[in-house]
């Protein structure tokens, strides 16, 4: 359970409280169209592959991707794929538009899957304004003020949105939250690659996998972050309401496998398989059909926090950050914003 003063940051203060009730839309009983908006990861052709290539009666069929607006920025994983990863999916049938408003009118539902997480405010409000429900990819935004400007937005248009990476909805998580051989879970250490993008903050990027997975295991409530910045990798140390203890260390040379354990009442146990491609398209196709998000937007903000805190962390030299305070902070910045 979060600590009340986190609840009450999380709610943004010009909205009523609590979370809005996102109401599944009523939809048709045909195909649901979706657009993809950012044609420049590699997410972009294996999500469509996985949706339009479903097996009538699965779980993944009835999304049909029909519609994409490439992108892009001068960021290096960006620049120099948009043009490969476009041209992949025309030639699965995808029709490509030179807009996102374009996109929109062709479409019930997005998929916002650009690489560099800065452009996902501006790209993000349109869908939302157009009441489209949305999947934003890793990471939610490229701030915790952008961030929280979606979530403020997707409130105030009564859209339902979620973000997530794909390690959540493995088995090798699923099996370790239900508590399976750990019993009540009182602390995990999560490990993965880390690389960063320049202009957001270190664990924004690639970090957010890992981060991710910790939240999966130990839930919201995280109250303080410390992180340790060494030359082969990161480490940020998060202790949550109560004193449950939860790690993420992120590798940035050397061997860089991911991995969880859980540490348990009645038993210390490492997840098995953490989640593909695949996994999170379920998840996503199910969101589209339901308009019920899978994971709360509170957890997902309380994740950015946890890595905005963690990039404060090394700037002070490793002392503790409250989340509470980054929060505080990102809402009242992001309501001058939209003020302006």
């Amino acid at each position: 359970m979060m600590n009340a003063r986190l609840i009450a940051i999380l709610t943004i203060s010009s909205l009523s409280s609590g979370l809005p009730s996102f109401h599944a839309q009523e939809r048709p009983a045909a195909t649901i169209r979706a657009g993809i908006i950012g044609l420049d990861t590699s997410h972009v052709p294996a999500f469509t592959k996985i949706f339009n290539e479903a097996r009538a009666g699965s779980d993944l069929a009835g999304i049909k991707v029909v519609a994409g607006y490439p992108g892009g920025t001068d960021f290096p994983a960006s620049r120099d794929r948009v043009v490969k990863f476009t041209e992949q999916v025309r030639g699965m049938g995808v029709e490509i538009v030179d807009s996102i408003p374009e996109l929109l009118r062709r479409v019930d539902v997005v998929l916002l899957e650009s690489v560099d997480g800065r452009i996902h405010l501006r790209e993000a409000l349109p869908v939302i304004e157009a009441g489209k429900p949305l999947f934003i990819d890793k990471p939610l935004a490229g701030s915790l003020v952008d961030a929280v400007a979606i979530d403020a937005a997707a409130r105030e248009h009564n859209v339902p949105y979620f973000s997530s990476s794909s390690y959540r909805f493995g088995p090798g998580l699923r099996e370790l939250k239900q508590g399976r051989g750990v019993g009540t879970i009182a602390g995990a250490d999560v490990w993965g690659p880390c690389s960063y993008q320049e202009g957001t903050p270190d664990l924004f990027f690639y970090g957010v996998h890992g981060v991710e997975a910790l939240f999966t295991l130990m839930g919201t409530g995280c109250e303080t972050v410390t992180r340790v910045q060494a030359r082969d990798a990161d480490v940020a140390t998060g202790v949550w309401q109560g004193g449950r203890v939860g790690t993420y260390r992120g590798i940035r040379r050397n061997k860089a496998t991911a991995g969880a354990v859980a540490f348990g009442t009645e038993g210390i146990v490492q997840a098995g398989e953490l989640g593909g491609y695949e996994d999170l398209c379920r998840a996503i196709a199910a969101f589209f059909k339901t308009g019920k998000p899978p994971v709360r937007p509170e957890e997902t903000i309380e994740i950015m926090a946890f890595m905005e805190a963690a990039d404060r962390s090394k700037l002070k030299g490793g002392a503790s950050v409250s989340l509470a305070d980054v929060l505080t902070e990102a809402k009242a910045k992001a309501a001058s914003q939209r003020k302006d």
